[in-house]
């Protein structure tokens, strides 16, 4: 409920309805709300923000290598999953010269696949550091291993450097 008076300007907000009783008396409505916040109030503002990345940024930041290994393992079971249709359909996997190039295009190296009628995957991905992955046929650890190197893109490391593969 506003009380006006002969001109628009003159409105003002009963008392129980204001936050400032002493501004809401003495002050229009236009004239209290172009005053803004104080100087104060963006400070505190601020502060609460800054506390609140300080507590929250160092989690956030620690999950970027844990959701970049979590999406290199997804790579990784797509890759095998296409590997186990190809062998279905050829007989034998791709060897390690024809590499996971024969996902999406007919091998022309040794051993050329005969029933090969179309690509088991649309691309081949780059792991989450943006390196291509890794085939080995015969595989170390299973009948063929697809692998990422990790961060540094060197085989072996710990951490976000360590090597992420199938045999996982």
């Amino acid at each position: 409920m506003l009380w006006c008076h002969q001109r628009e300007t003159d409105c003002r907000l009963p008392l129980a309805m204001s936050t400032h009783s002493s501004l809401s008396t003495s002050l229009p409505v236009s004239r209290r709300l172009q005053q803004g916040f104080t100087l104060i109030e963006i400070m505190v503002v601020v502060v609460i923000i800054g506390v609140l990345a300080a507590l929250i940024a160092p989690s956030i930041m620690g999950r970027t290598d844990e959701a970049r290994q979590t999406a290199a393992k997804a790579d990784i079971n797509t890759l095998m999953q296409a590997l186990k249709l190809y062998r279905t359909d050829n007989l034998r996997y791709p060897s390690t010269e024809q590499g996971l190039n024969a996902l999406i295009a007919r091998p022309t190296a040794e051993p050329v696949p005969t029933r090969w009628s179309r690509p088991y995957v649309e691309k081949l991905p780059a792991d989450p550091w943006g390196n291509p992955y890794v085939y080995i046929a015969p595989g170390v650890y299973g009948e063929v291993d697809v692998l990422s190197y990790g961060a540094d893109g060197q085989p072996g490391g710990e951490g976000a450097d360590a090597d992420i593969g199938s045999w996982q």
